[in-house]
């Protein structure tokens, strides 16, 4: 059971560096107007997901339920 709760953890930390290389892309491709070397596109990627979210009404809308549910602190 330590085993898991070790993975656990270490899952957690690597999905908080994921994040924060994110927002970190986000920032970055806002300063540049573009496309940011070794990240992509980052901020059009989001539009296009938001967009096809709002295209799909229901469906989009608890799919962003679960997006947020997954990626909310859990302790």
């Amino acid at each position: 059971m330590e085993i898991l709760k070790k993975f656990k953890s270490a899952l957690g930390e690597l999905t908080e560096v994921a994040l924060l290389l994110l927002a970190l892309g986000i920032v970055a491709g806002i300063l540049t107007g573009g496309t940011v070397p070794f990240l992509g596109d980052i901020v059009g990627n989001i539009v296009t997901l938001v967009k096809a979210l709002g295209d799909n009404g229901l469906v989009g809308l608890i799919a962003l339920g679960i997006i947020l549910w997954l990626f909310a602190k859990r302790s």
